[in-house]
């Protein structure tokens, strides 16, 4: 394990933000919060192995890359190669001691359950952050992201969903706001992930750990397990202490659209539903549906009561009334969603892309969305560094922490479900409070360890083995609020 503890970390961090040793570009003018469009921003990696690459290479175009980190030397080893003037680490926290004041930015797309600890010490450091989808592991996490977003204004924020920036998805906000489909209260989501494994048993066998990975901290806050190939390097996703299955992936692409338009909060009821479900590793095909209350009406559209349902794994909602006979409900983008109407259907693709109503009308709605330039080849991350740039006349970023933050909770909200299925209830929800508020003290639940399915002599042996009884409200608040492995420890949340 690592010998940086937290304390010592943003101790040095601390001094070393301050000590100035390797000076930054035009310091004075940095010192004020503001930075000239003709300078470079100097720019550390973390996590760079997979989506990083694809998020450094938009960002390399006009920014310096100073620092780069990662866990596995061998799988990164194209962007090491391509930034050799980059100083290298292993530990982020290494890094930031050593490099902090001469970081101005940073870009975060490790396994999703080390997001939140990295993004909030780079925040409480006062740097830019960007960060992969999904924002955060739990909703705690994501809670908390949002509320240093707020306390810390002066921070330039995104989240990796590039979708968000994209012009479908500005068209289907407007079309819902100006009332071109009437008020919706069901809408429906899918896509055909995963694309990496899911429904596995734990694996039982002891890989070697290459001596170009660091698994240890890999592993970071969760709790510790054997090495083995299956995990790494990007199948991790599919495994719940690591990643939030085919659901956090793409819904953070998919439900992004509905969380805008409908400008949805908290969801009060949650229900779900799965192939097998596992302790470890996420069911192969999910359905969840959320229910979210009225919200405040708009001038041209009322906000009822609306049902969220999502599908993957290969499971679809029905075709709509008007959609084309023939055409691949997954063929844009691999997924849809589609927004129920009272007075027309709309349907776009993954990242928002193509809307269309399924009447045949075009909408002609009044722009009320600001519009970012080729937000699907490098404009998302180019408009935070933009934002970042543009000082006192800043606009939040498309998906700034304090849009993606809740909408995160979204997205973690549909894992809890999936997870806690086995109570075979609805389930009522307390978002202000994040807890449940119909799991009794007592309530237990048992979750399936391993499916030791056989065929001997010709015969099918059907042999699930169970974990002891869990009490169900302990289960939850873990999930909930993740209890960190020692020697790491998140920033305490905002008041």
């Amino acid at each position: 394990m690592s010998n940086i503890t937290r304390r010592s970390f943003l101790q040095r961090g601390t001094a070393a933000a301050a000590a100035l040793t390797i000076v930054p570009n035009v310091v004075l003018g940095k010192a004020h919060g503001h930075i000239a469009p003709t300078d470079k921003l100097n720019i550390a990696g973390i996590g760079i192995g997979g989506m990083g690459n694809a998020n450094l290479k938009n960002m390399e175009k006009t920014e310096n890359i100073v620092a780069l980190c990662d866990i596995d030397w061998r799988y990164s080893k194209p962007v090491f190669d391509r930034h050799p003037q980059a100083k290298k680490y292993w530990d982020y926290r290494k890094m930031f001691d050593e490099m902090g004041s001469s970081i101005d930015a940073v870009m975060v797309a490790t396994a999703d359950h080390t997001h939140a600890i990295i993004t909030a010490d780079a925040m409480t450091l006062g740097k830019h952050v960007y960060t992969q989808k999904p924002l955060t592991h739990s909703i705690y996490e994501a809670r908390l992201l949002t509320k240093l977003a707020e306390a810390h204004p002066e921070v330039v924020t995104q989240m990796g969903n590039q979708g968000s920036s994209d012009e479908g998805t500005d068209l289907v906000t407007e079309w819902i706001w100006n009332g071109e489909i009437g008020e919706v209260t069901r809408v429906d989501c899918a896509t055909n992930r995963p694309i990496w494994p899911q429904g596995l048993n734990t694996p039982e066998k002891v890989d070697k750990v290459p001596k170009t990975m660091n698994w240890d901290l890999f592993i970071g806050p969760a709790k510790m397990r054997p090495f083995n190939m299956t995990y790494h390097p990007w199948n991790w996703r599919g495994w719940w202490d690591f990643g939030t299955g085919a659901l956090g992936d793409m819904a953070c692409h998919i439900l992004h659209q509905p969380f805008q338009a409908l400008k949805l909060t908290y969801p009060t009821r949650v229900q779900a539903s799965s192939t097998m479900l596992l302790q470890d590793c996420a069911p192969t095909a999910e359905h969840v549906r959320l229910i979210y209350p009225a919200r405040e009406n708009m001038p041209k559209i009322a906000m009822p009561e609306v049902e969220i349902h999502w599908y993957d794994g290969g499971l679809l909602p029905d075709r709509p009334v008007g959609f084309p006979d023939g055409e691949d409900m997954m063929g844009m983008g691999g997924g849809i969603t589609i927004f129920h109407g009272t007075k027309d259907t709309l349907v776009c693709g993954c990242y928002g892309q193509k809307p269309r109503l399924m009447s045949g009308r075009v909408p002609n709605a009044p722009k009320a969305v600001r519009r970012v330039k080729d937000a699907m080849r490098g404009g998302h991350e180019q408009d935070w560094i933009a934002q970042i740039k543009a000082g006192s006349s800043r606009v939040p970023c498309k998906s700034d922490f304090r849009i993606a933050g809740p909408f995160t909770e979204m997205v973690d909200m549909g894992v809890l479900a999936v997870r806690l299925q086995t109570l075979n209830k609805e389930l009522e929800w307390d978002g202000q409070n994040m807890k449940f508020t119909n799991i009794g003290p007592n309530e237990e639940i048992r979750i399936l360890k391993k499916d030791d399915f056989k065929v001997v002599d010709g015969d099918p042996k059907f042999n699930k083995i169970y974990t002891d009884p869990i009490n169900a409200q302990a289960f939850a608040a873990e999930m909930i609020k993740h209890n960190y492995r020692e020697g790491w420890k998140l920033v305490d949340m905002p008041r």
